[in-house]
Parts: C-alpha cells; structure tokens; sequence
C-alpha cells in the first residue's frame, strides 16, 4: 500500500485490485464493492482531515448511537461511463444537498461540500476502471452518514462517520413491474421524516412491501397516511401516471422525497412540450382512469431504477392491466435521460460532472 496526502485527503491505496475477480456480466445489483472507500469522521465538534483508504470492514463499538436510535442518512448516486472512456456524474450537487438536509432532520451536522466533492471524484478517479461502459452499465455510489458515539443515552450523537462506497452495477428492475396500491400500511406522514433519505424510512416498509412481494407485486404505491386516498411514492421510486397524453405526478412535501430523477423528468417533459401536473393524485382517479382507457401508463422514477415501467396495479382486490405502449413515455424519458447521463447527447441545463 502507499499512502501520501492529495487534495487534503489522506489517500491510502491498495496493492492490488481485485476487479479481476468480478464477473461484470453477472452481477447482482449492489453486492459487489470497488477497491477503495472515503471515510470522514466527526469530533470535537468538527469533521477531520478526509481519508480514503482501501475497502475494508468497520469496527464499531457496541454502543454506537446508530445501533440503537437510528441517525444515519444516506444518498444514491451513479458514474457513468461514456464511448470516450470519460466519467461522469449526474447531477451530484443535488444529492449533496439533499444528504445535508437529511442530516439536518435527524440532528447530524452537515457535511461540507468541498469535502464531498473532492472526496467523491478523488474516489472515483482511483477506481475508475470499475465503471464499465454500455448502457445500463455504471457505478452506483452510496454515500452515507451513521452516528458512532459511544453512549446509549437517548441524545443525538457527538461524533459520526461520513463514507462513501462505490458498487458496479446494472439494471435495478428487469422488465415492467406490478404494484399494490397501499390500502393499511404507511410510509411516512405530515411532519415526518418522509422527505429525508433517513435509513429508517426503508426499513419500515420492508414488512408490507414483503407482503406484497407475496402476493406477486413487486413494490408497493404509497398512499396519504391520514386517509390512504392519495397516492404519493413507491418505496425505491417517485410515481408519475400518463392520463391521455398528460403527465401526471404528486408533488414533494415532507412525506414524499424530492427525487432527483423525479425532477430531471418534469424538467425534460417541459423541455420537450409535454404537459405535466404536478398535483394530489387520488387512487379513484387512477381507478376510473384505467376502466375508461384514459391511463395509458404508470411509471416509477429512482436513481438506482432510472425509469421503471408498471404493468399492473392492485386496489381492494381491484386488479388492472396497463397497457404496453410503442410510443411510451416511460421509453421516451429513459432514453432522454441516459443519453444526457451516457455523454450521447447535449446536456442544456449543465446536469453532467465531469469527474
């Protein structure tokens, strides 16, 4: 290993990569971890120098907060690599921010952007043979922050540790999905954590959304907490619905997180003259939208799943096929998308980083 000092990052590498021993054409989404990872603690009030060293397990006492109260946040993020062998980011300022407004929901200092940035193209420069090119192709990046203090008392943490780890992947889903519209369970509700990328809210819905897996469905759409008469997110995806040749999807409050892909598609589909409303969708709406042939799609948006298809929903036993359009919306978004993300097309709002 060599260890010198770059960009005020203490900077650790390995003596030999392992990629060789990853089967990239048979990979299974986030199992696979590259060979290095950037790691910040906080202490006596302030984050230290940043390091990033080479992938390895952490050492935690028994008592770290995190374990037993929760404060820890994360992002999605990916790199992706074009015909130039360039690498790319897409939108990263964005989930920086996002991150520290999750920290701040949960009483976690935020974390410093030159830090991020640096951090994270330094990481990804040392392992960019890990981002392979071809659509669907990138690395998925997962920054995140866990309280670590020692102490067991019911308080925030004084100290924490800010990481970043990177994993080569594909596609999240493999064809269209089918969804259970939420009749029991919730999500989130009014003055939540709903918004914040807070680790809790997917442990939560594991329960229900291993109901629905099941009974056949593999995700589940959120509905309001207070009447489940409205329909909000899925647990991996942000939710939009096509009535006739109108976008239609809920909009962002503290129960529903501002997906950065969310956005990128509003934005896309005002770019290219397609209505959208951003508005309280209730679940009869979409019901009667099927049964008269106004709905003509369900599709989910997520940074790890792009743009996801649905090809069937269920409500109160209410079962209702979708159905499989040429001219998709859902088509038409991922591949706008992936052209800007993949280096293939102009990117008129500066959505790219180059790393």
């Amino acid at each position: 290993m060599s260890r010198i000092l770059t960009n005020e990052i203490d900077l650790e590498t390995v003596e030999k990569s392992r990629i060789n021993d990853v089967d990239f054409d048979n990979i299974d989404f986030g199992r696979e971890f590259t060979d290095h990872m950037f790691s910040c603690d906080f202490v006596d009030g302030e984050w230290q120098t940043p390091k990033i060293m080479p992938y390895q397990a952490l050492t935690l006492d028994p008592s770290a907060r995190v374990f037993h109260y929760g404060q820890a946040v994360f992002e999605g993020m990916k790199a992706f690599k074009d015909d130039q062998d360039e690498v790319w980011l897409f939108r990263p300022e964005d989930n920086f921010n996002r991150i520290n407004i999750s920290a701040a929901r949960l009483a976690i200092p935020e974390f410093p952007k030159d830090y991020f940035l640096n951090g994270l193209k330094t990481l990804i420069q040392l392992d960019k043979a890990w981002v392979k090119k071809g659509d669907g192709n990138a690395l998925y990046i997962r920054p995140f922050v866990i309280a670590t203090e020692p102490a067991i008392s019911a308080a925030p943490a004084n100290e924490y540790k800010f990481m970043i780890i990177c994993s080569p992947v594909k596609a999240y889903y493999k064809g269209r999905l089918s969804v259970l519209f939420a009749e029991k369970f919730s999500r989130s509700a009014d003055g939540g954590v709903g918004f914040a990328k807070a680790a809790g809210n997917y442990a939560a819905q594991f329960y229900p959304t291993n109901l629905a897996n099941k009974k056949g469905f593999q995700q589940i759409i959120w509905t309001d907490a207070n009447t489940h008469e409205y329909l909000e997110e899925a647990g991996t995806m942000n939710i939009f619905f096509r009535i006739n040749n109108t976008l239609v999807t809920a909009p962002t409050s503290d129960r529903i997180l501002d997906g950065i892909t969310r956005k990128s598609v509003i934005q896309l589909a005002k770019d290219n003259n397609i209505d959208v409303e951003i508005r309280r969708v209730s679940v009869k709406e979409i019901k009667e939208a099927a049964m008269d042939g106004s709905l003509k799609e369900i599709f989910g948006s997520g940074t790890a799943a792009v743009i996801s298809p649905i090809s069937a929903f269920e409500h109160a036993g209410d079962v209702f096929e979708i159905p499989d359009l040429e001219d998709s919306y859902s088509t038409f978004f991922k591949r706008k998308l992936m052209d800007i993300q993949y280096n293939k097309s102009d990117d008129q709002h500066g959505w790219r980083y180059k790393v």
